[in-house]
């Protein structure tokens, strides 16, 4: 086992650096290409200088990751052992979502629908059908445990209803990871620390492959965050958000502890039910009152405490503080 851990930590320091070295030269592309963001009139008036900064970044550490996983795994991926085919479902979640990510921010820093990005409706059923495909694979063809309760020693079989109870969960993870990238390092910081209980989770569990992904995804994403922490030089967007949300999503399955990831994703999950509560509540006092009431300041819920007055990094950090505290706690619970 201490092999393992040295072994992964390897991986996550080697990562590290390979997205630190390779991200000057993605960043220069990104602004020969002028793929900068926009910012939205209805955001906060302090965001605007936000404005043209570099975006699509999640191409900056979804990358490393698909080089270092296929080179580490090439035997078994060739052998096509059970092992080495763990492997093989969340990079090609991280790769499909990220893919569906880039096509939505290309589509709103250069496409027709600029300042939109991809319709929502357009965005969303592409998101269903992956989910349903991967639910399915994770199903019949992985044979994941499908229900583990902490302080439960039986794994719950779900039946038929584990496909859309799982891809309910992968769409919901990916748009939650997605609510959450607004700020300076927040979505990154957020992810990685999920990443990192759920790496330990699945080192614990012996799925040592799941865990080897998840701590060479944690090593990139520190590497994103060089530049991505207070003031960016460059934001992940859609092509980060959506594929981090999915993929932890499928990692938090392959476990069987899925039913943690509101714990250990608390401040994702968070900022989606923010989302939801503060667009119900408005459309149903509108509908009774005739005047639209909002719950929060602003959704999601970061926007809301920086329009109370918090900076952006209080915000950060003590949203990340939060994440971690849960993280803890999470991984404590899947140990009963």
């Amino acid at each position: 086992m201490l092999k393992q851990i040295s072994f992964v930590l390897s991986l996550a320091g080697a990562s590290f650096m390979m997205t630190v070295i390779w991200g000057p030269p993605l960043l220069r592309v990104l602004r020969h290409l002028k793929i900068g963001k926009i910012i939205r009139v209805d955001e906060p008036g302090f965001h605007q200088v936000k404005m043209g900064t570099p975006t699509m970044g999640g191409v900056m550490f979804i990358l490393p990751v698909i080089l270092i996983t296929l080179m580490l795994n090439s035997v078994q991926l060739i052998g096509l052992q059970p092992t080495g085919r763990s492997i093989l479902l969340p990079l090609a979640v991280l790769v499909s979502y990220g893919f569906l990510g880039m096509l939505d921010d290309w589509e709103g820093v250069r496409g027709k629908r600029r300042g939109d990005g991809m319709k929502a409706s357009t965005k969303f059923t592409f998101q269903v059908i992956l989910a349903i495909v991967i639910a399915a694979v994770l199903k019949y063809l992985f044979d994941v445990p499908e229900m583990r309760i902490p302080g439960v020693p039986v794994t719950f079989e779900l039946g038929i209803w584990y496909i859309p109870v799982a891809a309910f969960i992968i769409i919901g993870a990916s748009n939650a990871v997605n609510f959450t990238d607004g700020l300076d390092g927040l979505a990154g910081l957020i992810a990685a620390t999920a990443f990192i209980a759920y790496g330990g989770i699945a080192m614990m569990q012996g799925q040592h492959y799941v865990g080897r992904f998840c701590f060479t995804l944690v090593g990139a994403l520190f590497g994103f965050l060089w530049f991505n922490v207070h003031p960016a030089s460059l934001f992940m967007g859609d092509t980060g958000s959506l594929s981090l949300g999915a993929a932890l999503a499928v990692v938090a399955l392959m476990t069987g502890q899925w039913a943690l990831l509101p714990v250990i994703a608390i401040i994702p999950v968070s900022e989606a039910i923010s989302v939801i509560l503060q667009v119900g509540y408005f459309k149903f006092s509108r509908r009774m009152t005739g005047e639209g009431k909002r719950i929060f300041k602003m959704a999601p819920l970061h926007l809301h405490f920086e329009l109370l007055g918090w900076s952006e990094t209080q915000v950060v950090q003590r949203f990340w503080l939060i994440s971690l505290m849960a993280a803890l706690f999470g991984v404590g619970l899947a140990l009963v």
